[in-house]
């Protein structure tokens, strides 16, 4: 259908769920989105539509692919619980066992769990950065290494908005040989046929939607009197049209340059809802992925200045947003993405779009489509 229609398979149960998605994009709030949701490692929802550009001249296809922006940190910190899990990783030991060089200016005793659970301390690069800095692997990680944190490690989490990528990623990259977004495609993404990529090839540029930044007044950091905050957003600047570009696309950004929809987020992601395992494949162990759950740190957060709880490369539920139980981990992107993983009700959902809201951790676009699957699971 090239019309902007609603595409897509729901269960009966789950019917209501198709009238959210289809009154957001009746709304407007929406221009083209997915939403796709698991039950026990199983499709019940799986719905797209709308348009993949704001002159409406290409229709959300099945097929059609989104940054994500920080929901692309799931799959980061999934692809460092499949190393953890395999035994190669111990998220206890000091960053610097693995990459010698970060323990430069105080940061000797950096546990690797304090990148996972963004305590480090660095939450944004001390040196000027350019877009086209981060787009270079070894620049943006060696001025991580060297520099000191901006608070003390371990005291406190404050977003690591585009530095967790890199500082999770060099580690994974010491210990396998690998980048981040290789090991990721190898051994989660092909074996599963997902449709997620952390680095673009430029043969798939054609089914990228385009983002439309949020409204004026609520972009990540505007109007802050931070610094740290100010040194997150504005070093390098967030430019919402760098999604467009085949720099930012082809780059492994690996906290905020994912690229995939709802479908695909959901069927990694259901990993960690059904024990490691989907469509026969297991890919982590059970208690490898409930790592995820463990408590690292909680508080206001120093950059979101909000209550978040995190476990190993996830929040944890006990923060601002409201989850249904201490067995289910969540991370959004900014603008609106959303996946959550319920380890106990084995359940996956997941949404992306391309109309974007002023948020880091979803918002009601997607929670709505979550509270009519809860309704829906609980009748």
């Amino acid at each position: 259908m090239a019309d902007g229609s609603v595409q897509g398979l729901t269960h009966d149960k789950f019917e209501a769920v198709r009238g959210v998605f289809e009154g957001n994009l009746a709304s407007g709030e929406d221009l083209g989105a997915s939403f796709c949701a698991t039950v026990g490692g199983e499709t019940v929802v799986d719905l797209w539509g709308g348009w993949a550009d704001p002159a409406k001249t290409r229709a959300w296809e099945k097929d059609t692919i989104v940054n994500v922006y920080s929901t692309t940190k799931t799959m980061t910190a999934l692809t460092a619980l499949l190393v953890a899990d395999r035994g190669e990783l111990d998220f206890d030991a000091p960053v610097a066992k693995y990459w010698p060089e970060f323990a430069a200016n105080g940061k000797a005793d950096v546990k690797v769990s304090h990148l996972m659970a963004h305590s480090a301390g660095l939450s944004g690069w001390r040196e000027p950065v350019t877009l086209t800095d981060i787009y270079d692997w070894e620049k943006a990680t060696s001025l991580l290494a060297a520099q000191a944190p901006f608070w003390e490690p371990g005291t406190a989490s404050g977003y690591h908005a585009l530095s967790q990528g890199y500082l999770v990623g060099e580690v994974v990259r010491r210990v396998t040989g690998k980048s981040l977004g290789t090991v990721f495609r190898e051994e989660i993404a092909e074996p599963l046929g997902a449709d997620f990529h952390i680095g673009l090839p430029a043969s798939e540029d054609g089914r990228v939607a385009e983002l439309v930044p949020p409204p004026p007044g609520g972009a990540l950091g505007e109007g802050t009197t931070s610094e740290l905050v100010r040194n997150m957003s504005t070093n390098p600047p967030i430019d919402v049209t760098a999604t467009k570009t085949r720099g930012w696309r082809g780059a492994e950004i690996p906290a905020a340059g994912g690229t995939g929809n709802a479908r695909s987020v959901a069927l990694v992601q259901s990993l960690m809802s059904n024990g490691g395992a989907v469509g026969g494949k297991q890919i982590l162990s059970e208690a490898g992925v409930r790592r995820a759950l463990e408590p690292q740190i909680q508080g206001v957060d120093l950059i979101l200045g909000m209550e978040v709880k995190f476990g190993l490369g996830y929040g944890l539920n006990g923060g601002s947003v409201p989850l249904p139980n201490d067995e289910t981990c969540f991370w959004g992107g900014y603008g609106g993405s959303l996946v959550i993983n319920d380890m106990q009700a084995r359940t996956t959902f997941a949404y992306a779009m391309n109309r974007m809201a002023g948020t880091t951790t979803g918002d009601m676009r997607a929670f709505g489509l979550c509270m009519a699957m809860w309704g829906a699971l609980g009748g």
